[in-house]
């Protein structure tokens, strides 16, 4: 069941539905009703846009916790970096070449264990 609404337009527009409802061969109720529709739902820019929010949306949340993942490896990092500096005492100057070559292996070794890992072959966590 349809209701009756009354509305004033200009003698333009008027003539401009007359003139539509005849091409069309449709009454002229029948184009208002579809020219409201067609105004009152969403169009598919304003679709696409509410879609590119949301996306925008979460990939900016994806960013924060990016940003707080990072931000914590890197403290984690200087912390056991400052822990390590204090609680190992310095070597005495007869025993740090010998120190540094094999600190050199030690970090050639950490290095490729690294690349390794970042490659995905040896991953930790996921």
């Amino acid at each position: 069941m349809k209701s009756k609404h009354t509305f004033r337009l200009s003698r333009e527009v008027a003539g401009q539905l007359a003139e539509l409802a005849i091409r069309r061969r449709v009454s002229q109720a029948e184009v208002v009703e579809a020219a409201l529709v067609s105004f009152l739902s969403p169009d598919d820019s304003e679709r696409m846009e509410a879609a590119l929010s949301r996306r925008i949306d979460r990939v900016f949340r994806r960013l924060e916790l990016l940003d707080q993942n990072v931000e914590l490896g890197n403290e984690a990092l200087g912390l056991f970096v400052r822990f390590w500096l204090t609680a190992n005492p310095p070597l005495p100057d007869s025993r740090g070449a010998a120190a540094q070559s094999q600190g050199k292996e030690r970090f050639e070794a950490f290095v490729q264990a690294l690349a390794r890992r970042m490659e995905g072959t040896e991953r930790m966590s996921g």
